[in-house]
């Protein structure tokens, strides 16, 4: 006998859905870690390829162009000798540190339950 059809009771998203586009924003590997690390003010190139040492300089500034497309994050070129380069978050940018941070939240939850369920299983 198959199981009824449940009614979804969720509000249904906002179209065009807002979770959606807030996740293409973010999206590609290293961008909330981009976003994460210029959140308490401007960084340069190789401060950010310090701050994130698994990402290669080509994926890295393969991101920070798409970041700056997006208008995330702004990019300053500083008139030194010689020229250096300052990303920094937008206002739209500094919208999404919350987010991030109650993404931080939510993994830190599931790793305390992995290491409590992994102590279980080795105490069994």
């Amino acid at each position: 006998m198959a199981l009824k059809m449940r009614k979804n009771l969720s509000p249904k998203p906002p179209q065009p859905c807002s979770l959606t586009q807030c996740m293409k924003v973010i999206s590609g590997a290293w961008a909330p870690n981009v976003i994460w690390n210029l959140r308490a003010g401007p960084r340069r190139f190789n401060e950010l390829k310090a701050d994130i040492p698994p990402v290669s300089g080509k994926v890295l500034s393969q991101r920070l162009s798409e970041l700056e497309g997006r208008g995330i994050l702004l990019r300053h070129v500083r008139p030194t000798s010689p020229p250096s380069v300052e990303y920094e978050l937008t206002d739209l940018g500094q919208d999404l540190v919350p987010a991030l941070e109650a993404i931080v939240e939510v993994g830190h939850k599931l790793k305390e339950r992995r290491d409590f369920q992994k102590a279980a299983e080795a105490a069994e």
